[in-house]
């Protein structure tokens, strides 16, 4: 499949987006049913999820049909060449239930194995974050003004504000032991917030995330809006973060070092 022009790309990702924000808002704040996806646990999905899925992948295969699409909720659509669209409608579920606007829509765009471009709606704000070829932009509004965003300077873990989703995801024994050294060494730690954290590292008001087990749609489209403000992401050894596992983000590439000579203890 010959390469299509980024623009061209980054104009779908924006499209797929403005279909998708008002399927999630048709339920957002409204009484919903809950489904719980697995046994021995919580890991919750409404209607809402479902209906931002499918609107994403009608058009996608109007817009790109050779393209392929990894969604959260209804699995693989397969296609021919390089290009896969990486979905998860609601990421932050569990906020989106009780009524927390810390949820955003993320749609990514992978080629081969490397994450192209990203995008994260949040529709309830009017904030809406995403990846050029270069740089990473925020608008608030669909008619607002688009910002660059620039991830801030951070010396050392000292001086590191850290956030993740949810200290409970971290499995008893050594992660635990390393969140709580994390938390002893950082100057504030923070928790919740899913895929907006993220974008507020991008943004420069966070300078630290871990987290463990992430799937490919949970960090994929975040990749390229990090490093484009000028942060980090990897995986706890210093791997490629595009497949998910235990990720680490950071906006200063000194405190990632930093970070990751911890989690190797």
């Amino acid at each position: 499949m010959k390469s299509i022009a980024f623009k061209t790309l980054l104009e779908g990702a924006h499209a797929f987006a403005d279909l998708s924000g008002p399927a999630v808002l048709k339920w957002f704040r409204r009484p919903i049913a809950v489904h719980n996806k697995v046994d021995g646990g919580f890991d919750p999905v409404t209607a809402a999820d479902r209906a931002a899925e499918k609107a994403i992948a009608k058009a996608l295969k109007v817009r790109f049909p050779d393209h392929a699409l990894t969604g959260e909720e209804f699995g693989d659509l397969d296609g021919m060449g390089r290009y896969r669209w990486i979905v998860d409608p609601i990421d932050g579920t569990r906020a989106f239930i009780m009524g927390s606007p810390l949820w955003g829509t993320l749609i990514g765009l992978m080629d081969g194995d490397q994450p192209l471009l990203g995008l994260m709606d949040q529709p309830f704000t009017g904030e809406r974050f995403w990846s050029s070829e270069k740089r990473a932009h925020l608008r608030r509004g669909p008619g607002g003004k688009v910002s660059t965003l620039r991830t801030r300077a951070c010396a050392n873990l000292a001086e590191a504000v850290l956030t993740s989703t949810h200290p409970g995801l971290f499995a008893k024994g050594r992660q635990q032991q390393l969140l709580g050294q994390f938390e002893k060494t950082v100057r504030m730690t923070r928790y919740g917030g899913d895929c907006y954290s993220y974008c507020l590292l991008a943004a420069g008001y966070v300078d630290l995330i871990i987290e463990p087990d992430l799937k490919t749609y949970d960090i994929a489209p975040l990749i390229p809006i990090i490093e484009r403000a000028g942060g980090v992401v990897t995986t706890w050894s210093g791997e490629a973060a595009g497949a998910g596992g235990d990720i680490i983000a950071s906006g200063d590439k000194r405190v990632h070092e930093a970070a990751l000579k911890l989690l190797a203890k």
